[in-house]
């Protein structure tokens, strides 16, 4: 059996300032929107390794430091570059069309 996946609208590409990320609560989500030279990437807002939120922490290159613990995560993978955190951050698919952001749950 296959399973529809649901495209959702989180926000417009001119509310991320490129280099930057937004947070966007949308049904039981918490997500950051990240624009990395136009190109946009979701993941969960919330660290895996604490009540940070990754939104709101520094970003370098294609890496964002969680503020809490000052652990760090790749924004395009999810995967862990720093400690102390250990748990990979979620993904989600993104797709980008007349001018909004959207990801498939």
């Amino acid at each position: 059996m296959s399973q529809t996946l649901q495209k959702i609208e989180l926000c417009k590409t001119s509310e991320v300032d490129e280099g930057a990320a937004i947070k966007v609560e949308i049904n039981d989500l918490i997500l950051a929107v990240f624009n990395l030279n136009g190109a946009f990437y979701v993941t969960d807002d919330t660290c895996t390794h604490g009540p940070g939120s990754l939104s709101e922490g520094p970003i370098v290159g294609d890496t964002v430091e969680c503020d809490f613990h000052n652990g760090s995560f790749n924004i395009m993978t999810g995967a862990v570059v720093e400690p102390p955190c250990l748990v990979p951050l979620k993904t989600y698919q993104v797709s980008v069309e007349s001018d909004s952001v959207f990801i498939q749950l």
